[in-house]
């Protein structure tokens, strides 16, 4: 059978999941989330990731916070785990993991983290942060993904890196995830955010793409990682627009993109411009992100998880032997689209048979 994980994007920010004027059913209050978490959990969804955001960026005016969202989800969910992104820079690594562990804590073994280098650079500097360069942030991400691993696992940790000092310190309780810590996400398609990951991820979150875009990605970040006598996971962004026929779901789609927020989308491609065009091979997120893509902020249309129930779920098997280990999905109409999927296209998943073959397993190892 196909053993792909499936998780969702936490819509605790404003605005829904696409830049666009479209109603969308959905909402970013936590009365809203706590009952889509609890729904979620019980329609076979395993992760759920809450978003960090500060400022209003792409009409998200309102944004709940990640670490708290999560922190009370916990108490109302019993399954799913639930993964909050963090800004290096904006948080330090120990607040981080001690945040981490007391909800790891009270969420017996449910947290887990997405470290965001950064993209948007008025997030940093209105509260008066230096704005480092691209490749300065993920050295900055990986120190700090190495002192949570340091604070979690070990009874005295010392650190001196060019970014955080830590002079024998500790977290208790640890978490209660003993593998052997909570699960460290990331995402970024530059070269310094592949070799980080390589480095020290547990898992690699890809923008939407296509199959051999993804491939192309896992194959690297998998040498990588083989390098430094590692595994990494993989994580791909997708919109899901399941409809009874394809054309409903294409028209769907079109009036999407028809109904763009022009405004907010161009001030987000702006926003993202340098975060590839600052790297020295000017590669990484967005840099061939088209208008029509960024209407979707992560890239998710470009994933084609758009038709019948059987044809998404026939591309999710395609992504998963090509590597992907888990679909990170988003949604037009949370209320409706999220359960939906959940009883519709998740079962006929496990239905399929895995088309990953041992040889694939092994390139991944």
């Amino acid at each position: 059978m196909v053993d792909i994980k499936f998780a969702y994007w936490v819509p605790n920010v404003s605005g829904g999941l696409v830049v666009s004027k479209i109603p969308q059913n959905t909402d970013w209050t936590y009365d809203y989330n706590a009952w889509l978490a609890q729904t979620a959990e019980e329609v076979g969804f395993d992760y759920a990731l809450a978003q960090a955001r500060f400022i209003a960026s792409y009409g998200a005016e309102y944004q709940l916070e990640a670490l708290a969202t999560v922190a009370a989800l916990a108490p109302v969910t019993r399954k799913i785990t639930l993964i909050a992104a963090v800004h290096p820079g904006l948080w330090h690594p120990g607040v981080v993991a001690k945040i981490g562990s007391t909800i790891d804590v009270i969420s017996n073994g449910r947290f887990a983290l997405n470290i965001v280098s950064g993209w948007f650079k008025g997030e940093f500097t209105i509260y008066g942060e230096p704005w480092l360069d691209h490749d300065e942030r993920y050295r900055r991400s990986e120190e700090f993904i190495r002192v949570l691993k340091g604070l979690w696992t070990e009874d005295e940790f010392h650190f001196k890196g060019d970014f955080y000092r830590i002079n024998g310190g500790w977290v208790k309780p640890r978490p209660v995830n003993d593998r052997p810590h909570p699960e460290i996400f990331q995402g970024g398609n530059s070269k310094a955010a592949r070799q980080m990951a390589g480095r020290v991820s547990d898992w690699y979150f890809m923008n939407g793409n296509t199959i051999e875009g993804v491939r192309e990605q896992i194959e690297e970040v998998s040498a990588l990682a083989r390098q430094s006598g590692r595994q990494v996971k993989f994580g791909l962004n997708a919109f899901i627009l399941v409809r009874d026929t394809e054309k409903e779901a294409h028209e769907v789609l079109r009036e999407i993109i028809a109904k763009a927020d022009r405004e907010a989308v161009e001030g987000f491609g702006e926003a993202v411009k340098q975060a590839g065009a600052a790297t020295s091979e000017k590669v990484g997120m967005w840099a061939n992100s088209n208008f029509e893509d960024l209407v979707q902020y992560n890239d998710g249309f470009r994933s084609g998880l758009i038709g019948t129930k059987e044809q998404v779920a026939e591309k999710i098997q395609q992504f998963h032997a090509a590597g992907v280990d888990l679909i990170l999905g988003g949604f037009l109409h949370y209320s409706d689209d999220l359960p939906a999927f959940g009883r519709e296209v998740i079962p006929l998943v496990r239905e399929l048979p895995s088309r990953r073959s041992v040889v694939e397993e092994l390139a991944l190892v």
